[in-house]
C-alpha cells in the first residue's frame, strides 16, 4: 500500500542578502519604489510541497506515489527522484512550460521577498484515469498546496473513490473562495495547518467548519503540534489519555538550527508514513515532530537524512517510547 501525494515540484533559488531590506526601501516612495538587492549567496536546490513529503517518506521506507509535474527543464529533478527509489510513474512533464520555480531573498532580519513562478504546475491536471486506477493501492492521499484547481480536483476524485485524505491548503488559502475552501474541507479527513493558517480559515467559514473535520492538526513551530479528534475511537487510545479529544505533541529539539524551511512538510511526511503503519495518532504526530528536527538541521528541504535507526533513537531519547519502524 502506498502513500498518494498530490502538490508541487519546484526548483528553490535561496539568496542571502548581507544587509537589511529595511535600509534600502523608503516607506514615504513606495509608490515608485525601485531597488536592487545584490546578494553574496545563491543556492538552487529541488523542492517543492509533493517533493519534499516524498523524500522524507521514503526515508521511513514508505513508498510515496507523487502527482504532479515538471517542465521542460525537469529531467535533472526526475532522474534525482529515480535516485532516491522514488517512483516518477504518475509525474506529467510539459515540454513547453519550465518547471515551476520559487525565487527567494532573504535579509540579515530573515526577511524574505519571494518570487513565484507556477512553470507546468498545472499540466498534471488530466490524472481521472489515472486516479481512478491508484486509488485501491492507497491508504492515503495528502493535496498539499499547488495550482488551486489541481489540489481540487485531485482532492474530489480522491474522496469520491473513498481514500482518506489530508486537506494542507497552506499558502494557497486565499486562493480559495469561501465556497470552494468550506467545500475541500467537508471532503477531508484531515485538516492540517499551522496555527495563523487554521485562525485564517476559521475567521473566513467559522469554528463550525474547522470543527467539522474528523481530525484537526495545529503545527506550532517549536511549540510542537496539536491534534484535535472528533472521534475519540479514532485515536486508538483509551478515553483517559485524551483531553476533550486534543492530543499535545512536543516538538523535538535539533542538535542544531540551520534552516527551518521544510519542517512542516517534513513534519506530514512523518505523521502520515505513521499512519500508514497503523500507529495511534499521538504516535504519528511525535514521528512528525522528530522528522522535523531532522529538516532543520540541514539548510535546504530535502538535504537531511537518517536510517531507521538514528531516527528511533532520537524518537526514543525524546518520547521515552520504543520505536518499531
Amino acid at each position: 500500500m502506498s502513500i498518494l501525494i498530490s502538490g508541487s515540484l519546484v526548483y528553490d533559488h535561496i539568496m542571502d542578502f548581507p544587509d537589511k531590506f529595511k535600509n534600502h526601501i523608503m516607506p514615504d516612495n513606495i509608490h515608485i519604489l525601485n531597488v536592487c538587492f545584490t546578494v553574496d549567496k545563491l543556492g538552487k536546490s529541488k523542492g517543492g510541497t509533493a517533493g519534499n513529503i516524498a523524500y522524507t517518506m521514503k526515508l521511513l521506507g514508505s513508498e510515496p506515489i507523487i502527482i504532479s509535474s515538471v517542465g521542460k527543464d525537469g529531467d535533472d529533478y526526475l532522474n534525482y527522484l529515480k535516485e532516491q527509489g522514488i517512483s516518477i510513474d504518475c509525474i506529467a512533464k510539459d515540454n513547453n512550460k519550465f518547471t515551476a520555480s520559487c525565487y527567494i531573498t532573504t535579509d540579515l532580519d530573515d526577511n524574505q521577498i519571494t518570487a513565484f513562478h507556477n512553470g507546468a504546475l498545472g499540466s498534471c491536471g488530466g490524472t481521472k484515469s489515472l486516479l481512478r486506477d491508484l486509488v485501491p493501492q492507497i491508504v492515503l492521499s495528502i493535496i498539499a498546496p499547488t495550482q488551486k484547481d489541481i489540489m481540487m480536483k485531485h482532492l474530489k476524485e480522491c474522496s469520491d473513490r473513498g481514500a482518506r485524505v489530508m486537506f494542507d491548503p497552506g499558502q494557497q488559502i486565499p486562493a480559495f473562495s469561501d465556497n470552494e475552501l468550506a467545500g475541500c474541507i467537508e471532503k477531508a479527513h484531515f485538516l492540517i495547518g499551522n496555527d495563523y493558517e487554521i485562525k485564517m480559515i476559521g475567521k473566513r467559514l467559522g469554528k463550525e467548519a474547522i470543527n467539522s473535520v474528523e481530525i484537526l492538526i495545529i503545527t506550532l513551530g517549536d511549540k510542537g503540534s496539536v491534534i484535535r479528534v472528533k472521534n475519540i475511537v479514532e485515536a486508538k487510545l483509551p478515553a483517559g489519555s485524551l483531553a476533550s479529544g486534543e492530543i499535545t505533541i512536543s516538538a523535538c529539539r535539533p542538535e542544531k538550527v540551520i534552516d527551518p524551511t521544510g519542517a512542516g512538510d517534513a513534519w506530514r511526511a512523518g505523521f502520515l508514513a505513521g499512519c500508514e503503519k497503523g500507529f495511534d495518532l499521538k504516535t504519528c504526530g511525535q514521528m512528525g515532530s522528530v522528522c522535523a528536527s531532522f529538516a532543520i538541521e540541514k539548510y535546504g528541504t530535502q538535504e537531511h537524512k537518517f536510517s531507521i535507526s538514528e531516527f528511533s533513537e532520537r524518537y526514543v531519547k525524546l518520547f521515552s517510547e520504543e520505536m518499531n519502524l
